[in-house]
């Protein structure tokens, strides 16, 4: 019985490091018109995948210029005028890559950026009681299965993520474009409204005109 107990209490720890051991750098950034904005992330070694998402959440078109560059500054993706991206690619050297933004194409508009980029040494799972296991193969038997649901689970989870981005950005931009289409119908509101309230006093002085001067005694 205690060791049934000692072997969900390993499991448990399992769930957790899975769950919380996975990362990604998740950003949103303003940019500010004419502005380069550039960020990093280390690859541990050449032959690492390293996935690259953006999407331009307001501003202008909803566009932005990118450059992906590696450390010997050769470029590895760009893009001009983009909305949005998902890329995945090979780093054929170890080192700082460089992720950069460009608005410089914006005279007064500022750009909302959400990116992550992930790195395939950020994704692997480890367990922290593997150490604890060691000679102890029943166990790890046991544990095994466990690790690759919640593998297959975080693999789902990610796939939603992506989801709920995408339709994040989806929802922004249709938001954007009915502000866009409520102002103008006000504008043209207001136009026709002024039109009408033209042409009314214009009828009025062109009818109070006309009996104005047919009430003129003649000789």
């Amino acid at each position: 019985m205690s060791s049934r107990i000692v072997l969900w209490a390993v499991a448990l720890l399992v769930i957790l490091a899975c769950i919380t051991g996975v990362r990604a750098t998740t950003l949103t950034y303003k940019m500010d018109p004419h502005e380069r904005a550039c960020f990093y992330a280390d690859a541990k070694s050449a032959g690492e995948k390293i996935a690259f998402y953006f999407a331009v959440q307001s501003g202008g078109d909803f566009d932005v210029d990118f450059e992906v560059t590696g450390p010997s500054h050769e470029d590895i993706l760009t893009g001009h005028k983009e909305r949005q991206g998902d890329y995945v690619f090979t780093a054929k050297y170890a080192g700082e890559h460089s992720f950069c933004f460009s608005n410089r194409m914006s005279t007064f508009t500022e750009k909302l950026i959400d990116f992550d980029i992930t790195l395939e040494h950020e994704q692997k799972i480890v367990s922290p009681v593997a150490h604890d296991l060691a000679g102890k193969e029943d166990h790890k038997k046991e544990i095994r299965p466990l690790e690759e649901s919640v593998e297959r689970l975080h693999d789902v989870v990610g796939g939603f993520g992506k989801h709920q981005k995408y339709f994040r950005t989806r929802e922004n931009r249709n938001f954007d474009t009915v502000k866009s289409t409520r102002n103008r119908i006000a504008w043209y509101g207001g136009i026709e409204t002024a039109m009408v309230i033209v042409t009314a006093v214009a009828q009025v002085w062109i009818i109070q005109t006309f009996f104005t001067e047919s009430a003129k005694p003649r000789v």
